[in-house]
């Protein structure tokens, strides 16, 4: 049984194209998992702490693909890693001021009628970059009917619109 297994993925860094599409079948497979063991938000909310676990499980799941690393202890390691940030994800629910840590805080770049000049340079924001999200998310051209505009830990830009007068 463990030649069929050499032989079909493979030993070390000498592998075939046939022994690496297997490792990268399986690798599949593995990463699904592990994706579905992290949670929905790892790649629904994108934030910062979200798109690290994203990032490295795709540089370490790779060198089993290759083999640059021993294939069980890749996956292991992986593992332990998608459990830590569900594990800090869970914390983070309960604990608001480790939430700030991990994720950040949503900024206010426009509000009272006036830009936050300040948080849009922290942010790295343009009034032409405000004036773009603002026409894409809110589809108005101009900020006189809105209230606020954040810049969220996603990086997204939200805009909540003025209440318009009932008639």
């Amino acid at each position: 049984m463990e030649e069929l297994i050499i032989k079909i993925f493979g030993e070390g860094k000498e592998l075939n194209v046939y022994q690496m599409s297997a490792r990268a079948f399986v690798i599949y497979i593995i990463a699904l998992v592990l994706i579905r063991i992290s949670g929905r938000r790892t790649f629904g909310k994108k934030s910062a702490f979200d798109n690290t676990i994203a990032i490295i499980l795709g540089a370490i799941l790779s060198r089993a693909v290759v083999g640059a690393s021993d294939f069980v202890p890749t996956v292991v390691c992986c593992l332990v890693l998608v459990l830590l940030h569900r594990l800090l994800a869970m914390i983070s629910l309960h604990n608001e001021s480790f939430a700030r840590l991990l994720r950040g805080e949503s900024m206010v770049l426009f509000e009272n009628e006036k830009l936050n000049d300040e948080n849009m340079k922290l942010g790295l924001i343009s009034k032409n970059d405000l004036m773009g999200d603002v026409r894409s998310k809110a589809n108005i051209n101009s900020l006189t009917n809105v209230k606020q505009v954040y810049l969220e830990t996603s990086g997204e830009i939200s805009v909540v619109e003025k209440e318009k007068p009932h008639k």
